[in-house]
Order: C-alpha cells, then structure tokens, then sequence
C-alpha cells in the first residue's frame, strides 16, 4: 500500500466521539442511513457540519413513504392502467392538451 501524506494528516484531525444510544433508535438510524446510502457517520458529520455552519438544528432532510393510494397510482402508472394515451413527443402531448379545450 503506498503511503498517502494527505490522507494521512486528515486522518490526525480527525477525533472521536463515543456516545450511547437506544438498540432500537440506532438500528432504524441504520435502516434509513443504508436507504438513502449513507454510512452512519457520514449523516452525523453532515448534521454536525450543518449544525455549525447554520447555527442552528437541521431537520429538513426525510425518507418520504409514500401512501397506499400513492403506491397505486405509482403501481397503475407502471403497469400502463387508466393512462388515455400515449405520445411520441412533448409537441405531440402539448397538441392534445390544447385540443380538449
């Protein structure tokens, strides 16, 4: 392995910081972590990092779950269920709009 100096003084600044959490809360923490694909300490350093720079809590990021009629509709649209028609272009969708007036 070739020896990297930047790499390596990054690695000095670095610290740790230990701390408990509840089993549950870091197993969920972990799920949604692996859904948007993030390691777990990558989130924690991008709310650290926001907590710092905006001097102030962020809690603006969520994993939205769509709901049962969502899920339906996604569902029906890839399935091409209740779709009128199909288009070749924008021009030729945007005809068909304007038409029905």
């Amino acid at each position: 392995m070739l020896y990297n100096p930047i790499k390596e003084a990054l690695w000095i600044r670095r610290q740790q910081i230990k701390f408990r959490i509840d089993k549950n809360l870091k197993q969920k923490f972990e799920i949604f972590c692996n859904a948007v694909g993030l390691k777990m300490s990558t989130a924690i350093n991008i709310f650290i990092n926001k907590v710092v720079n905006e001097n102030k809590i962020p809690f603006e990021t969520s994993l939205e779950i769509p709901n049962q009629e969502t899920i339906k509709a996604i569902e029906d649209i890839e399935n091409n269920i209740g779709l009128s028609q199909e288009f070749s272009s924008v021009k030729e969708l945007m005809k068909a709009l304007n038409d029905e007036d």
